[in-house]
């Protein structure tokens, strides 16, 4: 799993499922076989192929056979995905789950091509096309299984393979040359179908198999009885080292041929800060490994209830204050037990009044009941400093410098009682520089008015937004009052309440030392047009083939710029400086003559500028 801390970070959950949808794919245990056109019934070919989670890694330490890596990397979805993590592929089949495929669904190399590049075997697929359930659904669930199938060895029913680097053959092209095909007899030759026509026709047929794994009409069932044979020569063979990945040998190394031994206990929750009789509920998951297990045990300190043995239960908590939570899990004669200290911190009801100011000159600790950090990684953690300032001795800081790794930290106020004011904006100071031209780090504002319970993003700064301070190779401390920043934005009507709480959260990218300073909520906070640039600039559609429309309001006349960048951060496409007028407005561009693949679409005033990704062209595998 390749993720950035967003939605491609699936659930153990959704994995499982997928992988059970490709197995009964291969094994024509699918539940809507029934419903694959006559003609080719007979042709369905049970597999007797199977796809296993490994147990154990390659230093033979027990494993769930799930990774999960932070990389900005998951944005784009080539084969540099690869370079992340590599268990070796003539034992292991890796498979790299991501937010964006190179703009496709899924890609692999077939063997032959992974025996010449060993640094490109393996599945790379979108988040969204795995399982049936999260991110994904039914209908997508079956690009899994045709990514498999070129693992082993199969072409695209009409011929050819889809992979970035590769050349391939168009589907659905009716211009296509009909003796390209397959390499496999029971398929008849075709020019590919990109929609369910069970129906559809071409290149002389009766009828093409439409309902074949490897088409792209998204209604996948079937593998043939050809398609099988050249599967099991493809396992037969020593190209890639395919012909090891069964041997008995090998599943005894991978640890896929004995019971699941229990190995680890651990456990995940929906939230970790909840507010004393309000939204007060969080629900636990355990996600120790491996195996049945036959007695779960939770103990939750301050919890009611205090104890289960539900594999998912849900909780309340009702007293201010920080808990413990331990998990105690059993899987026949094996043990084990975890324990986090100060797991579930516990807001009181009422929180303070506004105004409020916060410069950090007397908080003492960010882990307690009035700020509370949160790192979603285990590289660094929101601090109190007095190395650098706006005001007064002291800031928060992340020294984020060395951290060479895509992370997300999470700086979570207090409650503050909102009740009786209006026209409140919040205000902050920050400074940040960049440490060379590949930083590319974010800095977000989120409210809630519901203590804990869901957030709305008010600022996204980014770029030329989040820089204070020129370029710095060394460890950032802003020198002086100059190379700090102020951000404001301010408060819905409908988040001016007694659960009012706000939160930071920052995204490095190879990025350097950040600082926050002299936070404000008040009528006087001073709102600036960045937030309402930020907030209402859109891209559409997206995906988008041939013209993209850009969409933003102002609140005052101003020069704007609109650029296309490739992944590396290069412009490859500007429009010059141009005057717009105060309100709404929609730019078009047009695109026809960019290559399929992720993009970033930015706008600039001149002094902000804010980014959105785009994808370009295509839903193809």
């Amino acid at each position: 799993m390749i993720h950035n801390y967003g939605v491609e970070n699936i659930s153990d959950a959704q994995i499982l499922d997928g992988l059970d949808i490709v197995n009964k794919t291969f094994r024509k245990q699918l539940a809507d076989t029934a419903s694959i056109v006559s003609l080719f019934k007979p042709l369905h070919a049970d597999c007797d192929i199977e796809f296993k989670l490994a147990q154990l890694d390659p230093d033979g330490n027990c494993t769930n056979g799930i990774n999960r890596i932070a990389s900005p990397l998951t944005l784009i979805g080539d084969h540099s995905v690869k370079s992340l993590i590599q268990w070796p592929t003539n034992k292991y089949l890796n498979v790299y789950i991501v937010s964006q495929a190179a703009g496709l669904a899924g890609h692999c190399v077939w063997p032959s091509d992974a025996d010449t590049i060993p640094a490109w075997d393996g599945i790379v697929i979108g988040h969204n096309y795995v399982g049936s359930i999260g991110t994904s659904n039914y209908t997508k669930s079956v690009a899994f299984a045709h990514e498999c199938g070129h693992y082993l060895n199969l072409h695209h029913i009409w011929g050819g393979n889809n992979v970035p680097g590769f050349y391939f053959y168009p589907c659905a092209d009716i211009n296509k040359d009909c003796n390209v095909d397959d390499w496999v007899d029971d398929t008849p030759p075709t020019i590919g179908w990109q929609s369910c026509n069970l129906s559809g026709a071409s290149c002389g047929n009766i009828l093409d198999n439409v309902q074949n794994a490897m088409d792209y009409s998204y209604c996948n069932r079937m593998f043939t009885t050809g398609q099988k044979a050249r599967m099991q020569a493809c396992l037969n063979s020593p190209i890639a080292g395919r012909n090891n990945l069964w041997l008995p040998s090998n599943l005894t190394a991978t640890g896929v041929v004995t019971s699941p031994a229990l190995c680890k206990a651990n456990f995940t929750s929906n939230k970790t800060v909840v507010c004393q009789n309000s939204f007060n509920t969080i629900t636990f998951t355990n996600t120790s490994f491996n195996g049945t297990f036959t007695n779960i045990q939770w103990s939750f300190s301050g919890g009611n209830p205090a104890t289960s043995t539900l594999n998912s239960p849900t909780i309340a908590y009702d007293i201010p204050g920080k808990y413990d939570v331990t998990l105690k899990v059993i899987n026949g004669n094996d043990t084990m037990t975890i324990t986090k200290p100060n797991f579930v911190s516990v807001l009181p009801n009422t929180g303070s009044s506004y105004p409020f100011t916060e410069g950090f000159e007397t908080t003492t600790s960010l882990d307690g009941l009035d700020w509370f950090s949160n790192s979603l990684d285990t590289i660094n953690n929101w601090q109190i400093t007095s190395t650098a300032s706006y005001s007064g001795t002291k800031s928060v800081m992340l020294n984020n410098f060395d951290n060479l790794m895509s992370t997300k930290d999470e700086l979570y106020s207090k409650v503050i009682n909102l009740t009786g004011a209006s026209s409140l904006n919040i205000s902050f100071k920050y400074a940040y520089a960049e440490k060379d031209s590949s930083s590319n780090d974010r800095l977000q504002l989120y409210i809630s008015n519901n203590c804990n319970n869901s957030w709305l993003q008010r600022l996204n700064l980014i770029n030329t937004a989040l820089e204070t301070a020129a370029m710095t190779p060394t460890s950032f401390i802003p020198a002086n009052s100059g190379e700090w920043k102020q951000a404001s934005t301010s408060i819905p009507t409908s988040f001016i309440t007694a659960g009012f709480r706000f939160k930071f959260v920052y995204t490095s990218n190879a990025g350097n030392n950040i600082y926050i300073d002299d936070i404000n909520l008040d009528v006087n906070a001073g709102i600036k047009d960045q937030d309402q640039l930020s907030s209402t600039f859109q891209i559409f559609p997206n995906p988008a083939m041939e013209y993209l429309n850009i969409s933003f309001t102002l609140a005052e006349t101003k020069k704007m710029n609109m650029s296309v960048l490739n992944v590396l951060g290069q412009t490859i496409y500007s429009t010059e400086e141009k005057s717009f007028s105060k309100g709404e407005h929609i730019v078009t561009l047009d695109i026809k003559g960019f290559n399929g693949g992720v993009y970033f679409v930015n706008v600039s005033d001149g002094l902000n500028s804010f980014k959105k990704p785009l994808v370009i062209a295509g839903n193809k595998k």
